[in-house]
């Protein structure tokens, strides 16, 4: 259970850090940029979620950065390091 609510928690720190970027983007591209990415993940998390609850039917989608899938990890660290990218530029333009 702890590890559970764990992974719930890191899931929730992250999509509340993906706003935090999108919103303190430089531009426009880089805000849904930013909300897009955030919103695929914790998205593709909540679905896989869902399943392994019995909420919905199999989907196949695997849990990010947890589920074992080389192509999936793959992607989905290319699209953290570009969410990181657009919160670095955010830093940058709002000091």
């Amino acid at each position: 259970m702890i590890g559970s609510l764990l992974v719930l928690t890191m899931f929730g720190v992250f999509f509340w850090r993906g706003l935090r970027a999108s919103n303190r983007a430089p531009d426009l591209f880089g805000f849904y940029l930013a909300l897009g990415i955030t919103v695929t993940v914790c998205v593709q998390a909540f679905l896989n979620m869902s399943v392994v609850l019995g909420i919905v039917p199999n989907k196949g989608i695997p849990l990010p950065f947890l589920s074992y899938g080389g192509s999936s990890f793959v992607v989905m660290l290319t699209a953290v390091g570009i969410l990181l990218n657009v919160s670095q530029q955010g830093e940058v333009g709002n000091s």
